[in-house]
């Protein structure tokens, strides 16, 4: 006791023990059962993020993906109908890429018994009925016109074969543009050098802070409102779970056909019964209105404030569910304790809810900031990214894929990884302790 005391005044403390052998092998065991983890985390995450960059370093587009490889169209002309008549066998050879070229070509091709060449092209030579033509270079996108004069023999025409009936085989290297070590800036320059990026970079962040917020809002208000006690709660409970788990498919089909500005719209025909409107409006398919309020005219975006409200409808149960387990873990005595002394419940809820609540939806805005930006089925199944509503992953999608130009939309990728990333740690920096 006396050691430990002294050891305490002079600020030492003993030395850590060191680990047996039991906890040596309990260590081990414990990293070999997180292997699997950390074979799942390097194969579904890491491995096609560093190929999204890799790609996004080469101006590669979708016709890019197949390597180079010479393709060979053989003839005989004209048909032969007597021994000895004088044929040509032509060979025209091309390049299938516009982009990589062919070095070391040399195809080989098994000539049909009674066809005799009888002036070989330069580079080719005949053993027996095999015959090697020694190309060498084939630039991209060029072609190569071989042509061979030779004779025919009674046996070929009694056979019926023609040189076509067997297919030349090629020899010959080449690089491939997504596994070579030539980068570029090009994607990158291209997507900053656009000015819609920067509108749609806008739209992606105006997006993601609204859908974020009205998600986070609305499942504070719905949470608020289920921690109190009353008949049928836990059926409402169960109702407002049904916008997460319902096939965003399916939601999003209702939707359309409750905004369409057609005959069929019903939120359209009942704007319409209650004279709100003189005729339907297109929720899904207007960019802008303009708006006079206090002598200042402003476009209101109509596409992108509708598609912010579905994601703020679809997503908040997220956070209601959140919310109310943070809810039902704070103390009742602290509100009883506020409402004897004359607390409103808006009281309550701003200065002693609110604090209580600050962790879980720091948490909450980092978790659907990051999802949301991510978002893309929704805006794509409800708009398609018209009407100013196309955002950096409607984005990806539309250079990958609509226009084949896979470098640019690993490029707009590469960014939204950084955008994302830069919020992340912003948030971490700054984001408020839960100490409840």
């Amino acid at each position: 006791m006396s050691q430990q005391i002294d050891l305490q005044q002079t600020g030492h403390t003993e030395p850590p023990k060191k680990a047996g052998a039991l906890a040596k092998r309990e260590m081990g065991l414990a990293y070999m059962m997180l292997l699997p983890t950390f074979f799942m985390v390097l194969s579904i995450v890491l491995l096609p993020l560093l190929a999204n960059f890799w790609i996004s370093f080469k101006p590669v587009e979708l016709g890019d993906l197949r390597a180079a490889r010479p393709m060979a169209n053989e003839q005989v002309k004209p048909k032969p109908s007597e021994a000895g008549q004088e044929v040509t066998i032509r060979y025209r050879i091309r390049n299938s890429s516009k982009k990589d070229a062919l070095g070391s070509v040399v195809f080989t091709d098994t000539l049909p018994d009674g066809l005799n060449i009888t002036s070989l092209h330069e580079g080719c030579r005949v053993n027996a009925n095999n015959l090697t033509c020694d190309i060498g270079k084939i630039d991209a996108g060029k072609k190569l016109d071989m042509k061979m004069p030779a004779t025919v023999t009674q046996t070929y025409l009694d056979n019926g074969i023609r040189a076509r009936s067997s297919k030349p085989e090629f020899t010959y290297t080449t690089t491939n543009i997504l596994t070579n070590f030539e980068f570029s800036l090009v994607n990158f320059q291209k997507i900053f050098s656009a000015p819609e990026f920067w509108q749609v970079l806008r739209v992606s962040l105006y997006y993601t802070i609204f859908g974020t917020a009205g998600a986070l809002i609305l499942g504070l208000f719905a949470a608020q409102i289920l921690n109190t006690t009353f008949k049928g709660r836990a059926v409402l409970r169960g109702l407002f779970l049904f916008p997460y788990v319902a096939p965003v498919i399916a939601v999003a089909f209702a939707w359309v056909l409750l905004l369409d500005a057609g005959l069929g719209g019903t939120f359209n025909a009942m704007l319409q019964q209650m004279g709100l409107t003189d005729g339907p409006v297109n929720f899904l398919g207007k960019r802008a209105v303009d708006i006079n309020i206090l002598g200042f005219t402003f476009a209101f975006p109509v596409a992108l404030t509708t598609v912010i409200i579905f994601e703020a409808w679809r997503y908040f149960p997220l956070s209601f569910l959140f919310i109310l387990a943070r809810m039902q873990s704070i103390s009742s005595e602290m509100y009883e304790a506020a409402e004897m002394d004359g607390a409103t419940p808006l009281q309550q809820f701003w200065y002693l809810s609110i604090p209580q609540l600050l962790g879980i939806l720091s948490v909450l805005f980092l978790l659907r900031f990051i999802w949301t930006f991510n978002k893309f089925d929704d805006i794509f199944l409800l708009t398609g990214g018209a009407a100013g509503t196309r955002t950096l992953t409607v984005d990806v999608y539309e250079q990958a894929f609509a226009i084949s130009n896979l470098g640019a939309g690993a490029a707009v990728a590469v960014v939204v990884f950084f955008v994302l990333l830069f919020f992340a740690l912003l948030f971490f920096k700054f984001s408020p302790q839960d100490d409840g």
